[in-house]
């Protein structure tokens, strides 16, 4: 099979353009800013591979096994990408620490994916500063969408208002008098799905929420803290926790018998790295608003954009655990970041980069759910505005009909 008949569909486009580029005969002459040439694309980005998040790595490894695929098909417009992923073990000093490297020492073109709310918050002021794309970062916030103040930084995941609005419908129509206790990481990441409940709920806020508690990421576990949220009498229990911690409150709620309507965030609705962990009966009925496929539902077995992520798993991502929801963030946001590029054509400017990262419109990257899309604009920096409420049945999240 050759590559054009092995692109998947959504990325015919690119995978015709770089046929075409492996076929000139002449490098391209193009505009360039540091990072880039007539024969290669610098990529920089910090993960987490060490520390209390390490699960989350499995982004900037299926990143880095997309771009492989790329350039052993002939890269970007004929351009291989160079894809420099640094270990900061989240924690935001060593963030900057590492950025700065990537930036001055390593001269990227751009910074992609890296993870975290935090660690992104202290290199923003700084990319933006130094005018360096800030793009399709793994970090969940409320902050990213802010075209004004930061023009150089956009985030690939959902708001946390639109997950928690998503979920306050769910709420007004089946648990309106809902008593509601959360739990939340200690930092922007929890803060700000905190602060998205409550502008969700509108007015409700001030009495449904009745219990709130917080944990570190040091903290071995958050056992005291879900003991106390049960005292509360709630009835609703809102997890807006990385994955880790995750499984340990999914896991702690069922062991001492709670059994309130529970609702996880994005980050910790991975079957493989969160609810097996925690025990899959143990998980049954959880919800969390998604907008990716699950490789665990069997609605896609014989869907066209999952064989081919199958595929590409077992090809150039063998490590990876086919059914980590992780493993398809970083697919897709790869393959987005090469839409991207490939947009640029010759101009690969700083500036130009951003043009076009901010002029997408209903584009379907691989393994969105249907009916959701990528649509961009100068003014409007949210790249998914949808998501769908679903359901864990004990194999498998399952939509929420109504």
């Amino acid at each position: 099979m050759n590559a054009m008949q092995s692109c998947h569909p959504s990325l015919l486009a690119t995978c015709l353009l770089l046929s075409a580029s492996i076929a000139a005969a002449a490098s391209p002459q193009g505009k360039y800013d540091p990072g880039a040439s007539d024969t290669e694309i610098k990529i920089g980005q910090t993960m987490p591979y060490s520390g209390p998040v390490t699960a989350a790595a499995a982004i900037g490894k299926a990143e880095g096994a997309y771009f492989n695929m790329v350039n052993e098909r002939g890269g970007v417009n004929g351009r291989k990408i160079k894809f420099l992923s640094l270990d900061d073990g989240y924690n935001p000093s060593r963030t900057v620490e590492q950025t700065r490297r990537l930036v001055e020492q390593d001269q990227v073109l751009l910074i992609f994916g890296s993870l975290g709310t935090a660690n992104n918050s202290v290199i923003q002021r700084y990319l933006n500063s130094k005018q360096v794309p800030h793009l399709l970062i793994a970090a969940i916030g409320l902050k990213w969408n802010d075209p004004k103040s930061f023009p150089w930084t956009m985030s690939l995941a959902a708001s946390p208002l639109v997950e928690m609005e998503a979920l306050s419908r769910y709420l007004e129509r089946r648990r309106p008098d809902a008593k509601i206790a959360v739990l939340y990481q200690n930092d922007d990441f929890g803060k700000d799905y905190v602060k998205a409940t409550r502008e969700a709920l509108g007015a409700k806020a001030s009495t449904m929420i009745v219990a709130e508690a917080s944990y570190e990421v040091t903290d071995p576990s958050v056992d005291s803290q879900i003991v106390a949220l049960k005292a509360s009498g709630a009835d609703t229990f809102l997890a807006f926790t990385t994955p880790k911690f995750g499984a340990f409150s999914i896991r702690k709620t069922y062991d001492i018998g709670w059994r309130p309507t529970r609702f996880v965030a994005f980050p910790s609705s991975s079957v493989a790295t969160v609810l097996t962990p925690a025990g899959l009966d143990k998980s049954v009925g959880l919800l969390a608003a998604q907008y990716t496929k699950d490789p665990m539902d069997p609605a896609w077995k014989d869907d066209a954009e999952m064989r081919e992520y199958v595929s590409w798993m077992k090809r150039y991502n063998p490590d990876g655990d086919v059914a980590d929801s992780l493993n398809i963030t970083g697919y897709m946001s790869a393959a987005l970041m090469v839409e991207i590029l490939r947009r640029c054509g010759d101009d690969l400017t700083r500036a130009n980069v951003m043009r076009q990262a901010t002029s997408l419109r209903d584009v379907k990257a691989p393994m969105l759910l249907p009916g959701i899309s990528i649509t961009t604009s100068p003014s409007d920096y949210r790249p998914i505005k949808q998501t769908q409420l679903r359901r864990f049945d004990g194999q498998r999240w399952a939509k929420v009909e109504d």
